[in-house]
């Protein structure tokens, strides 16, 4: 931001935003991890919230090395979880087909419900913005990056819509909406199984994420702090973690507020939104540096002009698709 428009405020707010989505993106995972665990411990689901964030605030604050390790063995059990639904589903004979090959009506109401609903799937993805924090972390960022984050797009595109292909063949969109525990439902429709297996799978699924965005959100409010944007005491590391543990303790006392008094669907659709917002903006900062011929004199990644222009178009029109149904979502 401070190369494509020389504004530092512009760059703070762009800071902002991604810790807001962090911030947001974890109180609403940690309502959704709560549903999940109340299946195993017949606590309130506040005080599962409660607890669930500051455990996880602990494990962020202890070591990135420890995060890294819990995060990366958390996504293995949580891949594993989908396939086996998928696998199950196709040993049933489940109709995967007909739900991906059913074309809506091309109807204004159908087209709007279709549009706030990607917004809201729009969701699940917001995890991929964060490999672009671990750039420094690659030998070669500019080849490798690129084709992490292409393969991982796919992969999941993929997996998350045969998913939930599987969910509205098997089960009536009512009773999923209703269901804390969706997954669980799906998982005993399939497999014919007691569900707890899957809602375990769940849980680490969703502990996962909220580790994943506590532990970015902290870093860049310590990169912030570090550049004096932030009071310094939050680019403060402590030598026996090496961590940013006040960072660390501010998104806590954040995470579960916002967690205990704001709706899940706010949550999510308010997550969505900031996301796009920076990817928007962020596609119009590398527009205006091609447009001034500024270029990079380390190796680095060519995007074609029109791929940033379909960025920003769509981004855009995802937001106005929300914004659009904003009485809509108040009635």
């Amino acid at each position: 931001m401070k190369a494509a428009f020389e504004s530092r405020p512009l760059s703070i707010l762009v800071g902002l935003l991604t810790i807001g989505i962090a911030t947001v993106s974890s109180a609403a995972v940690a309502l959704g991890s709560a549903g999940y665990i109340q299946q195993f411990l017949d606590w309130p689901r506040d005080l599962i919230v409660i607890a669930v964030v500051i455990l996880l605030g602990a494990v962020a604050a202890w070591g990135i090395l420890e995060s890294v390790v819990l995060a990366s063995l958390f996504t293995l059990i949580e891949v594993g979880g989908l396939v086996a639904i998928i696998a199950f589903a196709v040993y049933s004979d489940v109709p995967i087909g007909a739900a991906l090959s059913n074309v809506p009506p091309l109807e204004a109401t159908a087209l709007s419900g279709i549009a706030f609903g990607s917004l809201l799937a729009f969701f699940a993805f917001i995890r991929f913005k964060d490999l672009a924090n671990v750039v420094e972390e690659a030998e070669q960022p500019y080849r490798d990056i690129p084709r992490a984050m292409v393969l991982t797009l796919l992969i999941s595109t993929a997996r998350y819509v045969l998913v939930a292909a599987v969910a509205v063949c098997t089960m009536s969109i009512e009773r999923l909406a209703l269901s804390p525990a969706p997954l669980s439902l799906v998982f005993r429709a399939v497999a014919e199984v007691n569900p707890m297996t899957i809602s375990l799978i769940a849980i680490v699924a969703t502990l996962n994420t909220i580790l994943a965005q506590m532990t970015m959100a902290s870093r860049v409010i310590y990169g912030l702090a570090r550049g004096g944007d932030f009071p310094q005491v939050l680019a403060r590391v402590y030598a026996a973690t090496g961590t940013p543990v006040v960072a660390t303790l501010l998104i806590v006392a954040c995470v579960i507020p916002l967690a205990l008094l704001v709706p899940f669907a706010w949550l999510a659709e308010g997550t969505s939104l900031a996301t796009l917002v920076v990817f928007a903006t962020v596609n119009i900062a590398l527009l205006r540096l091609r447009y001034r011929g500024v270029l990079s004199a380390e190796p680095h990644v060519f995007v074609p002009v029109w791929v940033l222009g379909m960025g920003v178009i769509a981004c855009l029109a995802m937001i106005a698709s929300s914004l659009l149904r904003w009485p809509i979502n108040e009635s």
